[in-house]
């Protein structure tokens, strides 16, 4: 596995405004989609792409096209959502699915509740994104559902992620193709599972309190 922890200062000036409790929801949501258009130059680095033939106005020359079968972008439901706007700006040509996954407050593991995914993903390269890895076992079990499906590889973006949730994707990962890439690497996860010094639930900084 491959682990990207973005090291810029528009990234980290970006991560500092989220994290204050004080940043309203509307500014939260534009930092957080202008934060995934940062990462995902990274993330898509090796995205596969296809030559083909060109005319510039002065002559004909090669270059390239996103690969078939296109790449698929996957929102882990529902804080994934407000990263997906900012992520298919740069890949406007990829597809989208959508995975559901609830965490068990009190024993930390995930359950799928809802998909809508390609029933094959064979040679598909996928991009999972979710805004925290926290333990890493609702990302874990997404990655998972992506490989059963037949992914070729996968990439997961995050804004922030731990060392306990990292080693969890790396466990799960074997020898599989995954990277990881990460706005940033915090401290550790409290007695809750909340990463610190994290920058709360973001689904409900993005949406607000269901």
């Amino acid at each position: 596995m491959r682990v990207h922890v973005a090291d810029h200062p528009l990234i980290t000036h970006k991560l500092s405004v989220l994290r204050d409790a004080r940043t309203p929801s509307p500014v939260f949501r534009q930092l957080t989609e202008e934060l995934v258009t940062l990462l995902a130059y990274e993330a898509t680095r090796n995205v596969k792409v296809s030559p083909i033939e060109i005319t510039t106005p002065v002559t004909t020359t090669m270059g390239v096209k996103i690969s078939e079968p296109r790449p698929i972008v996957v929102p882990i439901l529902r804080a994934g959502l407000g990263m997906l706007e900012g992520l298919v700006k740069l890949l406007p040509t990829a597809e989208v699915g959508f995975l559901g996954m609830v965490r068990d407050e009190t024993t930390f593991e995930p359950t799928t509740y809802a998909e809508r995914l390609p029933d094959d993903l064979s040679d598909r390269q996928c991009f999972a994104i979710d805004p925290m890895l926290a333990t890493g076992g609702s990302l874990a079990a997404a990655i998972q559902f992506l490989f059963d499906r037949g992914a070729k590889d996968v990439t997961a973006i995050c804004l922030l992620g731990t060392p306990e949730g990292v080693a969890a994707i790396e466990a799960m990962a074997g020898d599989r193709d995954v990277t990881l890439v990460l706005g940033a690497l915090d401290e550790r996860l409290d007695e809750k599972g909340y990463i610190v010094p994290g920058l709360g639930d973001a689904g409900d900084r993005l949406y607000g309190t269901v």
